[in-house]
């Protein structure tokens, strides 16, 4: 029952985000479960309503079921600036900062968000709090694994290097780069903490975002919508 309740709420909050897409728009299109939701329903406002738009996707499964769903699909060479991008997140804190990358897809989920003019994200509000505290995210150079580990120490984190599934051996990203999910604790300064990690040597990106414009939360009445 939880289970569908959580899902109730998923699709709550991609809804009401997914109503903010327009005729003529050019849309980054998230990863994962929640941002799924999203493309699914733009899928049918486009048979609908004959909407014509196009997608950008952040990852291979996004790029696919964006496909079957009807989406027109672009690049960033092609389109660098989007009107608008849509994407779920791991967490999001009161100031609405996020943690993402549950998927891998957080760097090029990032590339997206920096290339738009408004970044929406939609969550259920399991995934709100008052302040950040999952681990964050790291898609790291299988060559600089131990020195990433060694940096993230300094910094007051642990490593954990990311495995895959139950299959064995470690999680890869499409960029062929591994993941270190690096636990910080509760993160005070998300600002202080993403300039931090984007110096760390070896390090393709990570998953702390400061750049949402506003965030969907479905919950069991609804939606509340978020503005920073």
């Amino acid at each position: 029952m939880n289970g569908d309740k959580r899902r109730k709420k998923k699709e709550k909050a991609a809804e009401s985000a997914a109503s903010l897409i327009k005729d003529g728009m050019v849309v980054g299109l998230g990863s994962g479960s929640t941002a799924e939701f999203v493309i699914r329903r733009i899928g049918e406002r486009i048979k609908e309503e004959g909407l014509e738009l196009l997608g950008v996707p952040t990852s291979l499964r996004t790029e696919m079921l964006a496909i079957e769903c009807g989406i027109p699909i672009t690049s960033l060479s092609e389109h660098p600036s989007l009107h608008m991008c849509i994407d779920g997140a791991d967490q999001v804190d009161s100031q609405l900062n996020l943690i993402k990358g549950g998927w891998g897809s957080h760097t090029r989920e990032k590339i997206v968000s920096y290339a738009t003019k408004k970044l929406v994200i939609c969550v259920e509000e399991d995934k709100m709090a008052e302040m950040l505290n999952k681990p964050v995210p790291l898609e790291v150079l299988p060559y600089a694994v131990k020195i990433v580990e060694r940096q993230v120490k300094e910094l007051g984190g642990v490593s954990v290097l990311r495995a895959e599934g139950n299959r064995g051996g470690y999680f890869v990203t499409e960029n062929g780069n591994l993941i270190i999910d690096a636990d910080f604790g509760i993160i005070k300064n998300p600002d202080e903490m993403s300039i931090a990690l984007s110096s760390v040597v070896g390090c393709i990106e990570h998953g702390i975002f400061t750049n949402a414009t506003e965030v969907h939360v479905g919950d069991e009445k609804g939606v509340k919508v978020l503005k920073k």
